[in-house]
Parts: structure tokens; sequence; C-alpha cells
């Protein structure tokens, strides 16, 4: 900013005498233009875009997408429950909106019901549900945090309200289920009509069994 200095002589009136005047050009009101705004926005818009990438990235190979309630807890119980994780499960803070955003036209649009609060996203990438689920159940149990409880989650395409999820944690382990199978096949026709009358997850894993049993039969000979 340009600031213009003028003296006057002294042939004028004795109360101008040596009196200098500092004058301010007008737009000097520029200096209050919005700028910094401006930068914080794209910086947020960018942000954003990143956190709906990373959702999207843990969504391939996922099998269950489940919501936390996290009010109320701390940075620090925050980085203890991460330790808990296996590594096929992650553990994601991110608004609702930004997830609606991501899950957009996918199977996982089911879990909209949940979709308010301050939730944190569990992403479970291995069809080991039970396992997947129990470390939070434990943190759950340890620190007396009966209020951040599971909001839903989505499985298969089907949405789990809370009040469902011991389906999803009383589920067979994959060797539970493989044993259950192959007992089956070796049964008379009737066990094997009973097994395929089970839940499709059991069914479709006991038969993933059986073909790798084949497999490795075959191999072997």
């Amino acid at each position: 900013m340009e600031v213009a200095l003028l003296s006057f002589s002294s042939s004028l009136s004795p109360l101008c005498h040596n009196r200098t005047l500092t004058l301010t050009p007008k737009h000097s009101k520029s200096q209050n233009y919005p700028r910094l705004p401006v930068i914080r926005s794209a910086v947020s818009r960018s942000k954003k875009e990143e956190t709906v990438e990373t959702v999207k990235s843990h969504l391939e190979n996922c099998h269950l997408l489940a919501a936390i309630n996290y009010k109320g807890l701390t940075v620090k119980q925050f980085q203890d429950l991460r330790r808990t994780l296996p590594d096929t499960t992650k553990l994601v803070v991110a608004k609702n909106t930004l997830v609606i955003k991501a899950i957009e036209g996918t199977k996982w649009e089911a879990l909209k019901p949940c979709m308010k609060g301050m939730n944190a996203w569990l992403f479970v990438q291995t069809d080991e549900i039970p396992s997947a689920i129990k470390p939070y159940r434990s943190f759950q149990k340890e620190r007396k945090l009966e209020d951040n409880d599971f909001a839903g989650a989505v499985f298969e395409g089907k949405f789990y309200a809370p009040d469902n999820f011991k389906a999803l944690e009383t589920m067979p382990t994959r060797a539970e289920v493989y044993a259950k199978m192959l007992g089956a096949l070796q049964s008379p026709a009737i066990n094997l009509v009973s097994t395929l009358q089970a839940p499709a997850i059991e069914v479709i894993m006991v038969l993933k069994a059986y073909v790798k049993k084949l497999e490795d039969e075959s191999n072997a000979a």
C-alpha cells in the first residue's frame, strides 16, 4: 500500500506551517478480501474426496461393514482398539454423508438405516465374521462402553440391526462349516438335504471346502 506525504510551505497559513498529512488510498479495503477461506474450502473438499476414496478402497473384498457409535471415545481408546483388531479388519472414522456417497449404488446401501449420530466404520475383509467382531465386543466389555454399541451392519446385502447381531456373532467358523458339510457328504442323503437347507453362506462355504478337498486329492494323486 502506497502512502503519499504532502508538506506545505511556510507561505501558507500559520495553522498549516510545517504540518504533514498522511493520505490513505480508498482502495486499501482490498486487504479484507476473503482469500484464506477459499484456500480452506479447497483443502476441505480435497480431504472429503480422499475420505470417500478410502472408504471405497476398504469396501473391496469386504465381507461385512458395520457402524459403531463412537461418541465419547478418546483418541487413546481408538488407538488401543485398533491394536486389538486383526489385519483383516479396518476401523475408519468418517462422516455419515461421506460414507453414503461412497456406498451409493452398491449392496452396502442397505446400511443407510444407521446413518445417524457419530459412527466409526468397521470393514471386515474376511469371511470369519465372529472372530472379526469379537475384538470389539471384548474391548467394549473391558472398558464398560455399553453406549458405544454397534449401530448396524450389512452382510451379504442384508442389514442387521443391533438386536440381530447375535446371528453374526454366533455364525459357525469356516472349520466348523467344513466339518459339517464333509460329514454330510459322507452320510445318508437325508443329512445332505438338511445341510443344504442351512443359510446360504454356510452352504457356499461348505461347497468350497468340498471342492478344495477334491482338488487336494487330485493333486496328491
